[in-house]
């Protein structure tokens, strides 16, 4: 079997997020068949279903790039109990038009993160809502929560604390076991 593709999709657009420092983690650690790809989604305009006859250009690309992976992992602060708007309108404007959504029956997994100790669990439950609708095979064990992730992280942003390496590491296992069942 060949490295299947995975399009890991940051919701939280700030340069240098806690979101993001984690996702380049984790991609650094997964296993070997799985070929990490980041999946840009700022700059999206805000999606609009009168515009499904005549996309564009940025919702063209994403749709496409989302399309050739062959699953996703989610890695997301908490906006107010819930997803970044970024987030939301990715996922909202790649389910559409209706009858293409690019997210239909593939593999994914949440990570949430938060400088607060609930570690994004709003976040993480209402993404899980929001990909069941969108048939979205989510992985249910390990759950990953992180809270208080700047106690993880260096000045610089690395990931230095070694429980949370061992549980991503240990995530991105499980991960990799689930794409492997689920991906075709």
């Amino acid at each position: 079997m060949g490295k299947k593709v995975i399009g890991v999709l940051v919701g939280s657009l700030r340069k240098d997020s806690y979101s993001k420092r984690i996702a380049s983690y984790v991609s650094s650690v997964a296993p070997d068949d799985l070929e990490m790809r980041a999946i840009d989604i700022g700059g999206l305009p805000v999606y609009n279903q009168d515009d499904d006859e005549n996309p564009s250009t940025a919702w063209v690309r994403l749709r496409d790039e989302l399309r050739q992976v062959d699953g996703f992992l989610f890695v997301t602060p908490e906006h107010n109990r819930s997803v970044p708007a970024a987030l939301k309108n990715a996922l909202d404007g790649g389910s559409r038009p209706y009858g293409q959504s690019v997210w239909n029956a593939k593999p994914g997994a949440i990570i949430s993160v938060s400088p607060g100790r609930l570690g994004g669990f709003g976040a993480n439950h209402h993404l899980r809502q929001v990909l069941s609708f969108l048939n979205v095979y989510v992985l249910q064990q390990p759950e990953a929560y992180f809270g208080d992730v700047v106690a993880s992280l260096d000045d610089e942003g690395n990931v230095v604390d070694e429980s949370t390496k061992r549980h991503l590491g240990e995530f991105m296992d499980s991960f990799a076991t689930w794409v492997r069942r689920f991906s075709s």
